[in-house]
């Protein structure tokens, strides 16, 4: 092996001083010119460029030059393609170190060598396949086959022996005649045909021919015929076809992630460009290290994010265009490499509105990448029903990913958690699937903590750069599948202003947001899709519920749109309306030392149970009832059940995940966990302790700064 010196650069010599040209006085242009002592190339020279110094070739300075150390002024560095030791020169014009020159050479050819390869006298592996009668018939690779006679055998090999043998003749029908050879001290090398190295991006012109290709495996699939590996090179990709026989594992060594080489030749099937494969086998060391650099380094240019100027003025937003950059650029990279997308987003309109403006923006570059039915087995979006990556969740995700992986052959996934919590709630669902290698970035408005950040790949949250939850995931998502595909911006233009007012956002950027679409939507019309969208994720259960959600959306028939989110909401306002009637007159009022109205509902014994609107939803509502009758107060509402509490506040300056770390620290077997936004929260604890952690929850609530 050899490759060009890196402390010369291939020059052969180092650069040590230069000084100026005696001869043009450093102007690099000749004073004068004879051309009588010119050379004819010379006189070439002068007529294409002028008056150029011969002496410094034009660049004023004459350099002093020592020869290269390293590499003993040659510019090359060898190493024995044997047993890989740096060595200063050829032996015999092979690339071969003293030592292993000694020895017998002993060939093992790759599958992709034919009978051009093979040399009278020199030795080969080989594996016994057959005995006859008249002798053992051996395969020097997958297509050489050769017989020893049965005059030369003392001993009778068993059927996939290793052997090395010579070879006698090479008769005029390719057949070969082989003997047995018994050495014990030899050298192996390895043999490949040499053919034409391409890329994806010129198989189409090598139609008909034999070439070879580099790249990472990106799936392997197993058809009734055929195994199918598709490769991911610098260009794109390629698909690789390899037959063992009908339904049988070709390669069965040969998994996803692997760098492999493959000789084949490249045909055509109907449109499609396919490899047929006649050998393949994993790259490792530096030849693997070199081509997934190669490809790496392709790959992240082809990422790059566009550039896109956002929907709306916000300093919060220009702050955060590196993050979400940084998001954007992940989730192009794992489209392009064929990586699966697992988009996990909280089951609300927020949620629902930030998943989908992501969807919307990868599905036509997945189909682009993988083809038609790519997003059958590169995507999937997953609802949960916490406002964090619950563990059922994470066990959900890995079990699914691990399966995948056996079936398709596919690589572990890119879990783009949207509007899904970024808090220690979410720690130990991170933690499990950074066990299995998967990567995660999240886009998030809840109250991050810190030591997330350990586990993600990139962290969109307004918290970070001093905004709060105010920005909705919804905007943060609509902005990024811009980033990612800028040609869906006019699909997803209206999903911001459905999350802001579904979140109840009140924010500048909230408020242009509904202004960029008022000319095709009304604030009502924005308000009733939040609340279909609630009330289909409430029924959906864990299901993405692809069709309806997009309806709800507008993104399909506009006459289908109208008709189902009149009537979800029409069934929403109405099981709504029924929860307050049945909850309102257990509504306990109490004034707290600083002024708030704290509003107290016990949802387990004064609501309805197993029906839409759910506790959280119910809380929610119940607020919003109370905030008008007590408008211009600071009001604070507490659903509470046996083990848990839900919050919402107005005009009172609270900051719920740090009320729950200091519950927990505060209230010994309390087993106080939770987080949300800062006004805006859930929290859990053990039952038995619920008279504790309320009543200590008040104190801190009637603590709190009122606006």
């Amino acid at each position: 092996m050899s490759e060009k010196c890196p402390q010369c650069n291939g020059k052969g010599y180092i650069v040590t001083s230069s000084r100026k040209c005696p001869e043009c006085k450093g102007s690099g242009k000749s004073k004068s010119i004879d051309f009588m002592k010119l050379s004819e190339k010379d006189v070439a020279s002068f007529l294409s460029s002028g008056s150029v110094c011969l002496k410094c070739g034009g660049t004023g300075d004459i350099e002093e030059k020592d020869p290269c150390k390293k590499c003993n002024g040659k510019g090359i560095l060898y190493t024995c393609k044997t047993c890989g030791a740096s060595i200063d020169q050829l032996l015999n014009e092979e690339e071969i170190c003293e030592g292993c020159g000694k020895k017998q050479v002993v060939y093992k050819l790759d599958d992709s060598c034919t009978i051009d390869e093979i040399e009278i006298g020199k030795l080969y592996h080989c594996v016994v396949s057959s005995n006859v009668t008249f002798g053992t018939f051996v395969d020097i690779n997958s297509k050489l086959r050769g017989l020893i006679h049965s005059s030369n055998i003392k001993e009778t090999p068993k059927i996939g022996d290793s052997l090395v043998v010579s070879v006698k003749e090479i008769r005029n029908n390719n057949k070969l005649d082989l003997l047995p050879r018994n050495i014990s001290s030899y050298q192996t090398v390895e043999v490949e045909k040499e053919l034409p190295e391409v890329n994806s991006s010129k198989l189409s012109e090598n139609v008909g021919k034999t070439v070879r290709v580099h790249g990472e495996v990106i799936q392997v699939k197993q058809t009734a015929g055929p195994t199918i590996f598709t490769v991911d090179d610098e260009t794109g990709q390629i698909s690789a076809a390899a037959f063992e026989s009908a339904g049988e594992r070709a390669y069965p060594n040969i998994d996803a992630d692997m760098i492999v080489s493959i000789t084949g030749e490249v045909q055509l099937r109907g449109d499609t460009i396919q490899l047929e494969v006649s050998s393949m086998k994993r790259l490792t060391g530096d030849k693997e290290k070199v081509i997934r650099s190669r490809i790496e380094d392709a790959i992240d240019i082809r990422a790059e994010p566009h550039d896109t100027k956002f929907l709306v003025k916000s300093d919060v937003l220009e702050k955060l265009r590196p993050a979400m950059k940084q998001v954007a650029k992940e989730i192009r990279k794992a489209v392009i490499k064929s990586k699966p997308i697992l988009l996990r987003h909280h089951a609300d309109a927020d949620g629902m509105t930030a998943a989908v403006a992501i969807e919307r923006a990868i599905l036509p570059l997945i189909r682009q990448v993988n083809g038609p039915d790519g997003e059958y087995y590169f995507y999937k979006r997953a609802p949960s029903k916490a406002p964090f990556y619950e563990l059922t969740d994470v066990t959900r995700d890995v079990s699914f990913a691990l399966e995948d992986r056996v079936r398709h052959g596919q690589k572990m996934p890119l879990v783009v958690s949207v509007d899904n919590g970024s808090t220690l709630e979410d720690l130990p669902s991170f933690r499990i699937a950074h066990v299995y290698n998967i990567d995660m970035v999240v886009v998030d408005h809840h109250h991050p903590d810190k030591e997330v950040d350990e586990f993600l790949k990139a962290h969109v949250n307004p918290a970070h750069v001093g905004g709060d939850y105010s920005i909705t995931a919804g905007m943060l998502c609509t902005e990024i599948a811009r980033m990612i595909n800028p040609d869906v911006e006019s699909e997803i233009l209206h999903l911001p202003a459905v999350a802001a007012v579904g979140d109840r956002a009140d924010s500048e950027e909230a408020r242009d947001y509904i202004k960029l679409v008022s000319d095709r939507y009304s604030l009502q019309d924005l308000k009733d899709m939040a609340l279909a969208l609630d009330y289909a994720a409430y029924w959906l259960k864990f299901s993405s519920g692809k069709g309806i959600v997009d309806d709800i959306l507008d993104l399909g028939d506009h006459d289908t749109h109208r008709k189902l989110v009149r009537l979800f909401c029409e069934q929403a306002n109405g099981l709504i309306n029924e929860q307050l009637e049945a909850c309102m007159a257990h509504v306990k009022v109490q004034k707290l030392p600083n002024g708030a109205l704290l509003n107290v509902l016990d949802i387990e014994n004064h609501a309805h149970k197993f029906t839409f609107p759910p506790p959280g939803k119910t809380s929610g509502e119940v607020h919003d009832r109370l905030c008008k009758k007590y408008e211009g107060l600071p009001v604070v509402t507490l659903g509470y059940g046996p083990d848990f509490a839900v919050i919402r506040s107005k005009s009172v300056r609270m900051n719920i995940p740090q009320m729950v770390r200091e519950l927990h620290d505060e209230i010994e077997g309390g087993g106080v966990n939770g987080g949300g936004h800062l006004v805006v929260g859930s929290i859990k604890f053990v039952e038995g302790m619920r008279t504790q952690v309320l009543s200590k929850l008040a104190e801190k609530i009637g603590a709190a700064e009122v606006e």
